[in-house]
């Protein structure tokens, strides 16, 4: 897996991409990760995290738009480890995550705002498949996005990956 991917598809593809500000730390033991998007909408509440990664995410990053919020975790150790065993690439979490060094043994990729300890609420809130914005990109469901320690990157289509 090519480590800085990011740099040569902006290079190849810069009329097809979005690039998210700098605001993303990289918490997965998978550093570079892409895949097609799968929208979750939420606000301290990971109900519908929690749903999907017992789905089959195969080829699929999960990007949460938790509205920015750094007071609650939308993503722990268990339902990263659920999302890795099935087949899930990666997340792109505009919120908080926890259980930060269980979390950087686990296969799969995991940008996140920041760490902190409370987990969320469960009250069954969150939309699914909306178009979210923050970090100075639009992503909707289906798009694909690119991440590695360069930074995110969104795109309407499949990019071909340099050799």
């Amino acid at each position: 897996m090519m480590k800085d991917l990011l740099p040569d598809l902006c290079d190849l593809y810069p009329e097809l991409i979005q690039i998210a500000e700098p605001v993303f730390q990289s918490y997965g033991k998978r550093t570079c990760f892409y895949g097609q998007v799968v929208t979750v909408s939420c606000f301290e509440d990971n109900s519908r995290v929690r749903e999907l990664v017992t789905e089959n995410g195969q080829g699929k990053v999960m990007v949460v738009d938790g509205g920015g919020s750094k007071r609650r975790a939308l993503l722990g150790d268990m339902l990263a480890e659920k999302a890795a065993n099935n087949g899930w690439e990666g997340f792109v979490i505009n919120g908080a995550i926890r259980d930060v060094q269980a979390q950087a043994d686990l296969n799969i990729g995991i940008h996140a705002l920041c760490a902190h300890p409370l987990p969320t609420e469960k009250r069954g809130l969150g939309d699914l498949g909306r178009t979210l914005c923050f970090a100075g990109i639009q992503i909707a469901e289906g798009d694909y996005i690119y991440c590695d320690l360069n930074g995110t990157l969104v795109s309407k289509q499949a990019l071909t990956l340099p050799e």
